[in-house]
């Protein structure tokens, strides 16, 4: 177990900022609900959050490396708590509009790529290499129960007291948050660029470096595909849920905490996998689930069988998403850690960005289980891709800094 200090105050920062998010995140779509009832600028609100990380996420990488880390986390959260706050002031006066919570969200979002990218590349510095397993498992873990659990309930029972209550209350997170990172003793920080070359330039940087990584280059394009996969299949979840498995909304509620539930089981087990069978064949295996995930959902009309596999569905994506960072925070030398992980965060929100739009279009001319069998396809195609590069995780897996 990461036991250091330094550790703790990451983690108590993550979970204060996720319970937080929570929060925002239902009482968002509950304040635009309330000033528009149009579907369109409600699901707009979703994707003014995301833009920013196709807009930004490479040049803030690229700025997570020139400056220091944990200054710009802390700067960056009360920048937002400032956003939050300033967003619950008008709302308590009455004069908020939809281009008001577009502009908040916006740059809310915008402040998330740097947070984020800053965020995963201070972790390894707070632990030691052979804990990040256990490390992001934890993150993980706390990400589950605080934001999946804890902060939907909680913003709706706010929202539900006064309209500005959670927004006002997520900005005390953000300040709280940044407290705790403020606090962390890392030593002084090593500028990863002394002579300030243009932006473009340290952006390539880091994107050759990653295109002559095999296995982070693997692994960076896979999750953009299957994020791709994902997002289309699941675009019209709810109504798959209502016309395939006949739910009610109750239902459909309940058929989304499985994701929870499953994310919560992967995060305290993907440490003791990747230890028992060795970081490749979990990273192996969690491909074919996916595909056996699309397969089942597109052929199965019981509600109890497709809860039970998105359950596991739900384990996997989180063992995932652990092992995938910790041998990016293990390989990646330190100067670069910023570039290279605002890169997989692009095509992590680049494809979840291009399969919302893909499963929404695909379903105006198919029927709600197409986009599922194209994503079992899909991922087909990136398990034969990604097969034999991904032997080499075990070997990456215990390499504390690897040049490709």
């Amino acid at each position: 177990m990461p036991a250091h200090s330094n550790f703790v105050r990451l983690w108590t920062a993550a979970a204060v900022s996720n319970l937080g998010d929570g929060v925002t995140m239902v009482a968002g779509p509950l304040l635009l609900a309330t000033v528009s009832d149009s579907p369109a600028l409600i699901a707009g609100g979703a994707f003014a959050g995301q833009l920013p990380w196709l807009l930004f996420s490479l040049v803030s990488g690229a700025f997570v490396d020139r400056l220091d880390r944990r200054r710009v986390v802390v700067v960056v959260n009360l920048a937002r708590a400032g956003v939050l706050a300033g967003l619950a002031a008008v709302i308590a006066s009455g004069h908020v509009s939809v281009p008001v919570i577009y502009a908040a969200v916006f740059l809310l979002g915008v402040g998330e790529t740097l947070a984020d990218t800053a965020y995963g590349a201070l972790l390894p510095a707070a632990v030691a290499p052979q804990d990040l397993e256990r490390a992001n498992g934890r993150l993980a873990a706390t990400f589950t129960i605080a934001d999946q659990f804890a902060g939907k309930p909680v913003g709706a029972w706010l929202y539900g007291v006064a309209a500005a209550v959670p927004f006002g209350v997520d900005a005390v997170s953000f300040v709280v948050a940044a407290g705790l990172i403020a606090s962390l003793r890392l030593g002084p920080p090593v500028p990863a660029v002394h002579d300030r070359r243009d932006l473009r330039v340290e952006i390539g940087e880091g994107l050759r470096w990653l295109g002559r990584h095999r296995l982070l280059r693997t692994l960076a394009t896979g999750m953009g595909v299957a994020n791709i996969a994902f997002c289309a299949a699941f675009a019209v979840f709810v109504l798959y849920a209502r016309e395939r498995l006949g739910l009610s909304d109750v239902g459909y509620g309940f058929l989304l905490t499985t994701f929870a539930v499953g994310g919560l089981v992967g995060a305290g087990s993907a440490a003791r996998l990747a230890h028992r069978f060795g970081t490749a064949r979990v990273l192996r295996a969690g491909l074919i689930v996916e595909v056996i995930t699309h397969l089942t959902l597109a052929v199965t009309t019981n509600p109890i069988v497709a809860g039970s596999v998105i359950v596991i569905f739900g384990v996997h994506t989180t063992v995932w998403g652990v092992l995938v960072a910790s041998i990016r925070q293990r390989t990646v030398p330190d100067q670069l850690r910023g570039r290279v992980g605002s890169a997989f965060g692009l095509l992590e929100t680049g494809g979840a960005a291009i399969g919302w739009l893909l499963g929404a279009a695909l379903t105006q001319f198919w029927s709600v289980t197409t986009p599922f069998w194209l994503a079992a396809f899909a991922m087909l195609t990136v398990v034969a891709a990604a097969w034999r590069p991904l032997s080499r995780a075990d070997t990456m897996s215990r390499t504390a800094v690897s040049r490709p």
